[in-house]
């Protein structure tokens, strides 16, 4: 009998924290997680990606794709809509993703090759839907995944006026209110290490 209290505990930690979106993304939360604490918490995270309550996967289809660009041009993002657009129609669908957009002044500075477009796009996005208020969960120091391979975004939150990532702030958030796809205006292009955008 004394085992039925933990049981319905465990259960409702685990079905209350699903719900959370970093959550439903559990590489974002295990790189957010302090080291001294990663440990017993793996298994949780573990549990939770191979047993999901609720498993929520949309691709990127052409509502959202449509709904997303006009909220970008509703803010003046029309470079990156265009370049949304022209990904979506030459390219498979992912998952739904969040943006980090440069300004069109930014885009201007730094011609994007054709043949690295999807590259850079994916680069400027994080793998899984995010409000401003879920990136304000993150602590300085957290690396999250970018759609791009190896391509890892560092997070640095000195709080909602001042939360940057990699060398991009964050200075219009919550941009795309009308579709599964969440984006976000930021103050220039990402810059990793040996990134290779531009037209040669």
């Amino acid at each position: 009998m004394a085992l039925i209290p933990f049981l319905f505990l465990s259960w409702f930690n685990i079905y209350t924290l699903q719900s959370h979106p970093i959550l439903q993304s559990p590489s974002l939360f295990l790189y957010s997680l302090p080291s001294n604490i990663m440990a017993p918490w793996f298994l949780f995270i573990l549990v939770s990606a191979l047993f999901p309550l609720s498993p929520q996967v949309h691709g990127l289809n052409y509502t959202d794709v449509q709904a997303a660009v006009t909220d970008m041009r509703s803010k003046s993002y029309y470079g990156f809509a265009i370049l949304l657009q022209m990904l979506n129609s030459t390219s498979q669908p992912y998952r739904s993703l969040t943006f980090l957009m440069p300004g069109d002044s930014q885009l201007s500075e730094s011609p994007i090759s054709v043949v690295h477009l999807e590259d850079f796009l994916i680069s400027h996005a994080v793998t899984t839907p995010l409000l401003f208020n879920d990136l304000l969960h993150f602590p300085t120091g957290s690396l999250i995944p970018s759609g791009a391979e190896n391509k890892m975004i560092r997070i640095n939150n000195r709080g909602r006026a001042n939360f940057f990532v990699n060398n991009a702030h964050i200075v219009t958030p919550n941009i795309c209110q009308n579709s599964y796809i969440k984006c976000h205006g930021i103050d220039t292009v990402i810059q990793y290490e040996n990134s290779s955008y531009i037209n040669s």
